[in-house]
């Protein structure tokens, strides 16, 4: 798998269920915001949808950033919506949540498990012109965690906001950032 930094999103339809609905997303439905794309193995498993409760817990503070989340599994948007009908958890979701049965997209991203026909758990931020700027792949059993998504889209906005400035480790808005340069080396 190369390097995804910097690639741009490919030309892409795909099927949503969305806020009890379906309804069809592009890449040009995705242009002009961030965007994370949240890839996840299954529906009806375990880990699962603690993930998608997790980021439902912060969509607002996601949405306040300009920032949408886009939920994306192998399964159907028939079976997305089955599953926000007998989850607790996943009634919540009000984010579009992806179907991608012929792996399209899963495969783009290089995380199709082709042998299991699932997804790893990859996280994908764009930004509004679509351009992949960070992203973490896990293993099946590895759950994320939504704060440290937001902070990671915090300092993505940030970095592309402030082109003069990085962020450090752990950085959260407001707090100090560093101006590279000659002064800086060896220093820190």
């Amino acid at each position: 798998m190369g390097n995804l930094i910097g690639t741009e999103l490919p030309e892409f339809k795909v099927h949503a269920y969305h806020n009890g609905d379906f309804e069809e997303i592009t890449k040009a439905a995705v242009l002009g915001k961030w965007g994370v794309f949240f890839f996840y193995p299954a529906d009806f498993t375990f880990v699962c949808p603690t993930e998608l409760g997790d980021l439902s817990d912060h969509y607002a503070a996601f949405q306040s950033i300009g920032c949408e989340i886009y939920a994306v599994s192998t399964d159907s948007h028939f079976v997305h919506k089955q599953w926000a009908e007998t989850s607790d958890t996943i009634k919540k979701v009000t984010f579009p949540m992806l179907a991608d049965p012929a792996g399209r997209l899963a495969r783009f991203f290089g995380i199709l498990v082709e042998e299991e026909w699932q997804a790893l758990r990859g996280t994908f931020v764009v930004n509004p012109q679509g351009v992949i700027k960070l992203y973490e792949v896990h293993d099946m059993g590895i759950g994320r965690n939504a704060e440290e998504l937001l902070r990671s889209v915090q300092a993505a906005q940030f970095v592309a906001e402030h082109g003069d400035q990085v962020c450090p480790a752990k950085w959260k808005p407001g707090t100090a950032t560093l101006k590279p340069g000659l002064d800086l080396v060896g220093r820190i």
